[in-house]
Formats: C-alpha cells, structure tokens, sequence
C-alpha cells in the first residue's frame, strides 16, 4: 500500500462519497474510484459499501481507516519536521496578494471557508506573483494568488479571476482618443441600412504616441510579455517605469505618473480608488487585454481547510 492510496481512502469516508472527496484530493472522481479498487484488490477485502447516498466504510474498512489516520499523522509530522515546512493542520492558512487585487474577492471566500471550517485563522500578505512562488515553495505561504499560471509541477492551480482592463487617462487625453457614444444614421435616402451605434470607450490603438505606465517585469514575466505585445500590436511602443525596475507600483505612483504627461495605466473595472481630479477610467473597446490571476499551490497539499479555499476560489467550478 502506498501512502497516497491511503490519504484516498481516509478522505472518501470523511467526506462520505467519491465526488467530494476526489475534489478534497483535488483528482478526477474515475482516478479515486480506481485507487480504492486497487486497494481492495491488495488486501483482499471489501472496504466501501457504495449507494446512491454515498460511500461508508465495512467493518475492515473502519480498521483500516483507524490505522490509516494514525499512519498519515506520523507521515505528515515527519515531512514537516524534515523540511521545516509548516504544519498543514495547524489552523491557520496564509494568502498572498498581488498589488490591484480586487477588493469585493476575497471577503466572501473567507466567509464561506470561516463557516465551514470555524477553528482557522488567515493571514494576508501582498507580495508580486514571482516572489509569491518561491514563498509557496519555500513554505511560506499556503496559497499565492499570481498573475502567472505556473508550470512547474509542483504546484496545482485554478484560475480565480479574469478582468478585461481598462484604462486611466488624463481628461484631455481622452478628449482626444475617446471613442463617440453614437454613430449618425445613414440618410433615410442614400439606400444603405443604418449603422448601429458603437460602444462608448476607447479603442487601444487610438492610444499610440503615449506612454503605458508600466510595472516591472520581475513581478509578472508573462502577464508583462502579453501585455507588451499586445501594445505593440496596436502601435504603442513607449513603456515609462514609475518606480524603477525592482520596484512594485503602486496606485499612488501609477496616478501621479498619467497625470504627468501623455501617458497612461491599464485598471481593472473594479478600481477601488478615488481617482484624482483630470483622470478618468475608460473601458478598452473589445477588451483587447484581459488580466488572470491564479490560485496556486503545494501539489502534494491535502489539508481539508486549503481545499474548501481553493474550491471557494476556483471560477470554473461555477
């Protein structure tokens, strides 16, 4: 027997059935359907009795599942103490954020888990998405929340946020790009059907000959590749870095940066801020760029409590 069958077995009785215990592990319900069946098929004995209300165990299963919780808490204390990393069961579970997070995210996931598991406590942190994976890995946080989709395989993750941006301009600026509410119909005589009205907001090439007040590319490699060239595509090549290449913009830096000259930010829809006076928020016509953040962490993570966040987190599961 393999410690990842048991970890199976013990979480199909504690959650009493196949489809809520294979998205506790995280797999497909057909995987952990066939791990229990392997394990049956070792020990010769019948573990599950399966129906339409769920999975209980047999007598040799409850056996099983005494000596299996003993096994995985040893196994579990001995990596932790190993490796220094942090014990997975002991109440408390920490987050980090990128900067521009939208704020109306995580308040109901934490209700939601703080209902379902009362004893954990969350602690948040910002911190860039590049800095946030090595903390993951390091131990140091249980989930990042990056703009980058990882690919190392040590790491599992699920997209939480998708927001088609927009843009900060000077008032005079947007005078000047914006885009016009309503289209004039065509003449009644001149024989062509009439246009429909365009969408208000402005169109990202109308941007070219300004400046995009960027971020530094440490933070997010492949959120700032994509947004670069889908600039470029649409003719804007100057990129003004308000704080330097190491250094992470924030809001303050980012507004004072637009209202200094031709320039201007990419902003999600739900900016929170006040903005100055003379800057405006406008959509993008066609939501040319659309910004993800994933949630991301350990693979080999089985605590109960991290998977009712990331269940709370994960959009496509919606």
């Amino acid at each position: 027997m393999e410690i990842r069958e048991m970890r199976a077995f013990v979480a199909v009785v504690e959650e009493g059935g196949l489809s809520a215990a294979a998205r506790r592990l995280h797999v497909s319900q057909s995987a952990l359907s066939q791990t229990v069946r392997s394990l049956e098929r070792q020990l010769g004995v019948r573990l599950l009795v399966r129906d339409h209300t769920g999975a209980r165990p047999t007598e040799a299963g409850r056996t099983l599942l005494d000596e299996a919780r003993t096994l995985l808490a040893r196994h579990d204390a001995m990596i932790a103490t190993i490796t220094g990393l942090p014990d997975e069961h002991a109440g408390s579970l920490c987050i980090g954020v990128p900067l521009e997070f939208p704020v109306d995210l995580l308040p109901p996931v934490l209700a939601e888990l703080s209902a379902a598991h009362p004893q954990v406590t969350v602690n948040v942190r910002h911190s860039p998405s590049t800095a946030q994976l090595a903390e993951l890995l390091a131990g140091e946080l249980h989930v990042a929340l990056v703009r980058d989709r990882p690919t190392d395989p040590r790491l599992d993750s699920v997209l939480a946020v998708e927001e088609a941006m927009g843009v900060i301009l000077p008032a005079a600026c947007a005078e000047e790009v914006a885009e016009a509410g309503d289209v004039p119909p065509t003449h009644p005589f001149s024989g062509a059907s009439p246009r429909p009205p365009e969408p208000a907001g402005i169109r990202l090439h109308r941007l070219a000959g300004m400046s995009w007040v960027g971020f530094p590319r440490s933070d997010a490699p492949a959120w700032y590749d994509q947004v670069t060239a889908t600039l470029r595509t649409h003719g804007i090549t100057a990129v003004k870095l308000a704080s330097g290449e190491d250094h992470p913009v924030t809001p303050e830096v980012k507004l004072a940066a637009v209202g200094t000259g031709r320039a201007f930010a990419l902003a999600s829809p739900g900016w929170a801020r006040p903005l100055p006076e003379g800057l405006a928020w406008h959509p993008l016509i066609g939501a040319p760029l659309v910004r993800r953040t994933w949630a991301v962490w350990r693979a080999e993570s089985r605590s109960r409590e991290l998977a009712a966040l990331i269940a709370a987190l994960d959009i496509t599961a919606v």
